[in-house]
């Protein structure tokens, strides 16, 4: 019985806070006018993807350089013995 009664209580608790929660009223409309930013497509993808893509292109070459390097020492290696 003491659980039932925590279960009851609980819901009621819950149904309160929900109903403190959303009977809130609605914030005051926007002024209206114009977006923010203008012409619409107001999303800066450029400067972020392209640095991005210029760091994914130095550190593949860095890579590249790496193995290049490291074959050409095994090689050597390989020739003086």
């Amino acid at each position: 019985m003491k659980f039932f009664s925590k279960i009851i209580a609980f819901s009621i608790m819950l149904f309160c806070f929900n109903q403190l929660m959303f009977g809130a009223a609605p914030p005051p409309p926007g002024g209206g006018g114009r977006p923010p930013c203008w012409p619409p497509p107001c999303i800066p993808i450029d400067g972020g993807v392209s640095i991005l893509i210029a760091a994914g292109a130095l550190y593949g070459a860095k890579k590249s350089y790496d193995k290049f390097k490291s074959a050409r020492n095994s090689r050597q290696s390989k020739d003086s013995e």
